[in-house]
C-alpha cells in the first residue's frame, strides 16, 4: 500500500510516517510545503528509506500536486497538512483561510480526478483500485467550539461552532471533505482528536513550551487561570487510531479520537514541573515549590474556549482502538525526550533548521 501523507514533516504527520515505516505497514510519499513548522529533522533515518519519498509541494499547487499524484500513483490520501496554531491564527487569519481551506479544496479536486482515472475491474483481491482508494482528512476537537464543564463530552454528532480562526478553518476543510463524498462520492474518512502532545513537538504548543522554559529557569507563562480544560492524546496513540480508521473506517464516516485524559492546563504545567523536579532535580527550580515557582499567569487570549473533551466510544467499539499511554507516563517520556534531544532542541529555537531545509530542499519552487 502507497500512501500519500501530506503535512508529513509536521508533528502529527512526522509520527505518523515514523510509525509506518517503522512496522514496513504502507510505502509513504511525504507532500509537504516546510514552513516554520515542518521540519524533515522529525524524520530521522528515512532518507535512505526505499519506502519512502519526499516532495516539496504546496497543496495549493495544483499543477504540482496533480504531478505528485501522477508519479506516485497513491492508494490513499492522508491529509495532515494545515496551519494548526490558534494564537498565530488570531494575529494573521488569512494564511488559515488560504491553506486549510484552499488548499484542502485544492487537493480534493486533484484526488478526486486521479480517483476518477483509476482502474474500476476487481483484480485478484476481488475489488478494483478505485474501490480501494481513500481520503482521509484529519481534523481537531476545535470545530466543535467550547464545552460546559457539565455537558458531555465531544462525538461524531456533535454540532459544529468553531471560536477561533484556526477552528473556522478546520470546520470549513471538513464540510469540504463531506461535500465531495456527498457529491462526487470521492471515498472520504473523516477523524476529529483532542490535543496531542508527545516528541518532537513545536516549541509554541503547551507542552514543550513549558518543558523547555522550566529547563531554562524562565517563566511559565499560563492563560488567565489556567482552569482551562483539554483531553490530551499522545501523538503515537493518535497514529495508530489513524491507521485503525484508513483501515477498517466507514466510507463517509467520521471518528471522534481522544485520551481519556482530561486535565487544565494547570494541572498539566503543575504536574510537568513535578515530574521535572524527579527528572532534573538540580534544574533552576531548587527550593521552595521547585519548578511551580516559574508559573505565571498571564492576560487570556481571545475567545478561549474553556473546555475540550472527546468522547471515543465509536472507534473503541468499531475498530477496537484505545490509547496506549496513560497521561501521566506519556507526560514524563515526553519530557524525557526533550532532555535527551537538546541538538534537535536548539536547532529548532535558533532557526538553525530552517537554513538547513533551504540548503537540502531548495531545488523546487513553491507559490508564494
Amino acid at each position: 500500500m502507497k500512501i500519500l501523507v501530506t503535512g508529513g514533516a509536521g508533528f502529527i504527520g512526522s509520527a505518523l510516517i515514523r510509525q509506518l515505516r517503522a512496522g514496513q505497514r504502507a510505502e509513504i510519499v511525504n507532500v509537504d510545503a516546510l514552513t516554520y513548522a515542518g521540519n524533515p529533522e522529525s524524520l530521522p533515518g528515512l532518507d535512505d528509506d526505499p519506502g519512502y519519498r519526499f516532495e516539496r509541494v504546496d497543496i495549493r499547487d495544483r499543477d504540482a500536486l496533480e504531478r505528485v499524484f501522477r508519479d506516485h500513483r497513491p492508494d490513499a490520501v492522508m491529509h495532515l497538512a494545515a496551519e494548526s496554531h490558534v494564537d498565530r491564527s488570531i494575529l494573521g487569519p488569512g494564511v488559515f483561510v488560504d491553506t486549510n481551506v484552499v488548499g484542502t479544496q485544492v487537493l480534493l479536486d486533484v484526488a478526486r480526478d486521479f480517483w476518477e482515472g483509476l482502474d474500476d475491474r476487481p483484480d485478484s483481491s476481488g475489488l478494483s483500485a478505485r474501490e480501494r482508494f481513500r481520503f482521509h482528512h484529519i481534523s481537531t476537537d476545535e470545530v466543535f467550539g467550547d464545552l460546559p464543564l457539565d455537558a458531555p463530552a465531544f462525538n461524531e454528532s456533535t454540532p459544529y461552532a468553531p471560536s477561533s480562526p484556526y477552528a473556522a478553518s478546520k470546520a470549513a476543510s471538513d464540510h469540504l471533505v463531506r461535500a465531495w463524498h456527498r457529491t462526487y462520492g470521492l471515498p472520504v474518512v473523516i477523524t476529529n482528536c483532542s490535543n496531542n502532545y508527545g516528541p518532537y513537538q513545536f516549541p509554541e504548543k503547551l507542552i514543550p513550551l513549558m518543558i523547555l522554559n522550566a529547563l531554562a529557569g524562565k517563566p511559565l507563562p499560563v492563560y488567565g487561570d489556567g482552569g482551562q480544560i483539554r483531553d490530551w492524546l499522545h501523538v503515537d496513540d493518535h497514529a495508530e487510531a489513524l491507521w485503525a480508521v484508513l483501515q477498517r473506517g466507514e466510507i463517509g464516516g467520521t471518528y471522534a479520537i481522544g485520551g481519556d485524559a482530561e486535565r487544565t492546563n494547570l494541572q498539566v504545567v503543575e504536574a510537568l514541573c513535578d515530574a521535572l523536579a524527579a527528572l532534573r532535580p538540580n534544574g533552576p527550580g531548587g527550593g521552595g515549590n521547585g519548578y511551580r515557582d516559574l508559573i505565571r499567569f498571564v492576560t487570556d487570549r481571545p475567545g478561549h474556549d474553556r473546555r475540550y473533551a472527546i468522547d471515543s466510544r465509536r472507534i473503541q467499539h468499531e475498530l477496537g482502538w484505545r490509547p496506549a499511554h496513560s497521561f501521566e507516563a506519556g507526560l514524563r517520556e515526553t519530557i524525557q525526550w526533550y532532555i535527551d534531544h537538546p541538538e534537535w532542541v536548539q536547532r529548532v529555537q535558533s532557526g538553525a533548521y530552517r537554513e538547513w531545509i533551504e540548503a537540502n530542499y531548495a531545488d523546487r519552487e513553491l507559490r508564494d
